[in-house]
């Protein structure tokens, strides 16, 4: 139990009563007066308290879902008042998570229930122990605060981001993004679809001659790309893909990236395996296809932490090559450094030209370029931008090695190549290039 403002405004009151008093010179009298007055203030204020015991309102909060790193992640607490209460409530959470508001106060009407939401944002994965829900309640007079604390303990996992992939997989089925309206543009496919009538421009090898007899008029054969391709992700976690990027580990963002790639190409009908790998593979996901696949994925990926340990790119390819006979586009996603340290990389991707089609993703940090291309005022500034601006030429010349050993090629900022990532597929599924 707490006393509240308006309890302390009242003791003061009675101190003005005593000195006012015994500016009279009556001290006897001015001391009684207080005594009594405060004793008074002071037994009302406990009255006010335990009267809360009556009155307390309930509170629980909503099960927890699997939350999505890197994201704000809404928590609701559900209260519920049969008389009309001012409360204040504290959540346990995790001490690790960044929160929208420490401290959530709310005024509930009587017979009735309110909803007090704050947003969690975990920064990064596994498992983590939310606490008790801690309230305090006002008392009707206002003279005190009433506290305890409800049971709510409960575990609750991190996950990638979940939150991104439910809206790609919205985008992908309503077919809106422009990516796919110009994939379907560009599609030169092998797999018949559909008739449809001849316009001039089109090619005039696909006309259906039989068709066009049957019916009297020209008709052309439309093609889409070829259904069932396979798609393999090789995902590095070596040293490299330890380091912090806007708030995320490397490995995070190669992560949530890996896993949006993937629903892309189960969602266009495609297999799809990963590989995870620093000195050796360490997990092994044979391709398959089916949104079932997606969940396999995302449960045996999300334990995954990056570690610190130099990665081997040809060891693994070469087990790729071995395992996987079969065509494929082989997606790896990793990062680069300087030309001497991705000199294993670019020797390992060129082993899967010209049976594969290999295709290298590269997560860019962009603080670097703010820092590069940022002008400077002082020596310390000046030796950081410098070490930038050799950055970036020493990566800007190992994807141009890799491009020129038929490597494709996506180097973007952590943060944006999720969705370029996603529009090359699904052109290079268009363009019947898998």
């Amino acid at each position: 139990m707490f006393p509240t403002i308006r309890c302390y405004l009242l003791l003061l009151i009675g101190f003005v009563i005593a000195g006012l008093l015994g500016a009279f010179g009556n001290n006897s009298l001015s001391i009684l007066v207080t005594l009594i007055y405060d004793i008074i203030v002071m037994t009302l204020t406990v009255w006010d308290g335990i009267r809360v015991n009556n009155n307390k309102v309930t509170i629980q909060r909503q099960p927890l879902a699997r939350l999505s790193v890197g994201r704000d992640n809404s928590v609701t607490l559900e209260v519920k008042s049969q008389n009309s209460a001012i409360i204040q409530v504290k959540d346990e959470y995790p001490l690790l998570f960044d929160v929208s508001s420490d401290l959530l106060e709310a005024e509930i009407s009587a017979n009735s229930s309110s909803e007090l939401s704050y947003t969690v944002h975990p920064t990064s994965r596994g498992e983590y122990q939310w606490g008790n829900i801690a309230i305090r309640q006002l008392g009707n007079w206002g003279l005190a605060w009433r506290s305890w604390k409800v049971e709510a303990k409960q575990k609750v996992s991190v996950y990638p981001d979940l939150i991104g992939l439910r809206s790609l997989s919205i985008r992908l089925t309503l077919g809106s993004t422009g990516a796919m309206r110009q994939a379907r543009k560009l599609g030169n496919g092998t797999e018949f679809a559909e008739l449809k009538q001849y316009s001039q421009g089109d090619d005039v090898r696909l006309i259906d001659w039989k068709a066009t007899a049957r019916r009297n008029r020209p008709l052309l054969r439309a093609l889409e790309p070829e259904q069932e391709q396979t798609l393999f992700i090789l995902l590095d976690r070596g040293r490299l893909m330890t380091a912090q990027v806007q708030g995320l580990k490397r490995f995070d963002w190669g992560l949530n990236i890996t896993l949006s790639l993937a629903l892309a190409a189960l969602n266009r009908g495609d297999k799809v395996g990963v590989a995870v790998f620093d000195r050796d593979i360490t997990t092994w996901i044979p391709p398959e296809r089916g949104q079932f696949h997606l969940s396999k994925l995302i449960e045996n990926l999300t334990p995954i932490q990056p570690v610190l340990l130099e990665s081997d790119y040809l060891g693994s390819i070469t087990k790729v090559i071995t395992q996987q006979t079969r065509r494929a586009l082989v997606v790896v996603i990793t990062d680069l450094i300087d030309i001497t340290a991705s000199t294993e990389l670019l020797s390992a991707m060129a082993r899967l030209t010209p049976r594969y089609l290999p295709f290298c993703v590269t997560l860019r940090d962009s603080l670097v370029d703010t820092i590069a291309h940022n002008m400077t005022h002082n020596l310390r500034d000046t030796y950081k931008r410098a070490v930038a601006l050799d950055l970036l030429s020493q990566r800007e010349v190992a994807l141009l090695g890799l491009k020129q050993k038929g490597v494709l090629v996506l180097d973007a900022p952590c943060n944006q190549i999720s969705d370029r990532l996603i529009e090359r597929y699904l052109q290079l599924k268009a363009k019947n290039l898998l």
